[in-house]
C-alpha cells in the first residue's frame, strides 16, 4: 500500500500514537528524511582550527596522544576509537553533519537565525499537544526514541525551525480541506479483512479461491497474504478511511456491503489487495466545529512537512557536497577532493580528512553552531 494508506490501514496504532508520528516524525519530515538525529555543533572559527592541527598531530603520531581507556598496562587511545567509529558509523554520521551544515549554509545566506528562545517554544507547544510538560516529553523521547534531550534540540528541532523560515511560505487552509480531513479523521470507515500479494496472476488465483469460499477468507488470509501484520489476524486490519492518498483502494472498500468481495485491487507498484468487507464504524464526531480548530493545527503540519521537505530537496540541489568517505559529488559544479584532485575517500583513521567545521571538543561542550544564533 501507499506509505499512508499502509499505515492507516495495516500498521494500525493508537491515536497518541499516531499525532506522535505526526508531530515528531511527520513535522520533521525532511529532517527525518535526512537522518537528522545525530547531535552536532559547529565550532568558534579558532577553535576548528585548534581541534584540527590537533587531529592531524595525533595521526602523524602525537608525542601525547589522549587514552581514553586503560586495560592492565594496555592503553585505549581517541584514534583506535575514532578509527572504529568510522568503520561502523562513519558514512551515517557524515551524512547527517553534511545535511545539517546544507541548512545552516542556506540560513547563513540569507541571513536567517533560529533562537534559543524559538527553539524552547517549539518544544514546549509540542509537548502540550500530547497534554504533557516539556521534561515529561523529553523523558518519553528518549525511553522511546534513544534521542537525548540535546539531540532533540539541536538535530530535530533547530531544523525544522529553520526549514520552516527558509520555506517562508503562509499555509493556508481551505474550507475544502477541513471537510476532507474531517471525514478522513472522524467520518465512517470500512471495517474489513485484506489479502496482500505481489503478483497479479497469483492475486487473481487467489480470489478465484476466496470467491469460492467466501467463508474461508480469514485462512486464505493467514495462508496467501505477504503483509505479515495482517496475515497474522487473519487479514484483519484498521478500518480504512477516505481521503487517505489511495483512491482506488478507499473507491472498492467503500462500495463494498457487508460480507462482500471486492476484485483484485492494485494499491501500488507490484501490490495488489483483496478486500472482504465486515461492515462500517459509526461517525463519534458529527459536528466539524467540535474539531475545527485541531483540524485547522493538523492540516497545517502536514502542509508545512510538504513546504519544508521541498526546500530541503532545492537547498541540496544548490548546494556543492564532495563526500570523500563514500566518493560521491552532487550539487552544482565539478567534484573536486581536497587538494582540487578529484574526490578520494577518506581513511578509517581520518588521514585525508578535509578541513572542516565540526569540532569534538565543541559538540562534547555543548557550545552553538557558528552561525546559530541560539
Amino acid at each position: 500500500m501507499s506509505a499512508g494508506t499502509h499505515d492507516t490501514a495495516v500498521s494500525g496504532g493508537g491515536e497518541q500514537k499516531r499525532r506522535m508520528m505526526m508531530v515528531f516524525g511527520g513535522a520533521a519530515l525532511a529532517v527525518v528524511t535526512a537522518g537528522l538525529l545525530m547531535q552536532y555543533f559547529r565550532a568558534p572559527a579558532g577553535q576548528a582550527a585548534a581541534d584540527s592541527s590537533a587531529g592531524t598531530a595525533r595521526v602523524g603520531g602525537a608525542k601525547s596522544p589522549e587514552v581514553l581507556a586503560r586495560v592492565g598496562k594496555e592503553s585505549i587511545f581517541y584514534d583506535a576509537v575514532a578509527e572504529e567509529c568510522v568503520a561502523r558509523h562513519g558514512k551515517e554520521v557524515l551524512d547527517d553533519l553534511i545535511h545539517r551544515l546544507v541548512i545552516q549554509q542556506a540560513c547563513e545566506a540569507q541571513q536567517l537565525t533560529v533562537t534559543e528562545q524559538e527553539v524552547s517554544q517549539e518544544i514546549d507547544k509540542i509537548a502540550k499537544r500530547f497534554n504533557l510538560d516539556v521534561s515529561q516529553w523529553l523523558q518519553m523521547l528518549q525511553a522511546e526514541r534513544n534521542i537525548t534531550p540535546i539531540q532533540y534540540r539541536t538535530s530535530v528541532i533547530w531544523p525544522m525551525v529553520a526549514l520552516r523560515k527558509l520555506a517562508g511560505e503562509q499555509i493556508d487552509i481551505s474550507e475544502d480541506d477541513l471537510k476532507k480531513a474531517f471525514i478522513r479523521e472522524y467520518g465512517p470507515r470500512v471495517k474489513a479483512r485484506v489479502i496482500m500479494l505481489e503478483n497479479l496472476r497469483r492475486a487473481n488465483e487467489v480470489w478465484e479461491e476466496a470467491n469460492r469460499n467466501p467463508d474461508d477468507f480469514e485462512q486464505l488470509a493467514q495462508k496467501h497474504s505477504v503483509d505479515p501484520n495482517s496475515r497474522a489476524l487473519g487479514g484483519q486490519v484498521p478500518p480504512i478511511p477516505r481521503f487517505t492518498g489511495n483512491d482506488d483502494l478507499e473507491k472498492a472498500a467503500f462500495k463494498l456491503k457487508e460480507g462482500e468481495l471486492s476484485g483484485v485491487v492494485q494499491i501500488g507498484t507490484g501490490r495488489y489487495v483483496i478486500l472482504k468487507c465486515e461492515g462500517r464504524t459509526e461517525p463519534v464526531v458529527t459536528d466539524i466545529e467540535e474539531v475545527r480548530n485541531s483540524l485547522v493545527d493538523q492540516l497545517t503540519e502536514a502542509k508545512t512537512q510538504q513546504s519544508v521537505a521541498k526546500v530541503f530537496e532545492k537547498i541540496k540541489e544548490q548546494t556543492r557536497v564532495d563526500n570523500y568517505l563514500t566518493r560521491t559529488s552532487n550539487g552544482p559544479g565539478p567534484g573536486a577532493g581536497p587538494n582540487g584532485a578529484g574526490v578520494q575517500p577518506v581513511s578509517a583513521t581520518g588521514t585525508r580528512q578535509p578541513a572542516g567545521p565540526t569540532s569534538r571538543s565543541a559538540a562534547a561542550s555543548g557550545s552553538p553552531a557558528k552561525g546559530v544564533r541560539q
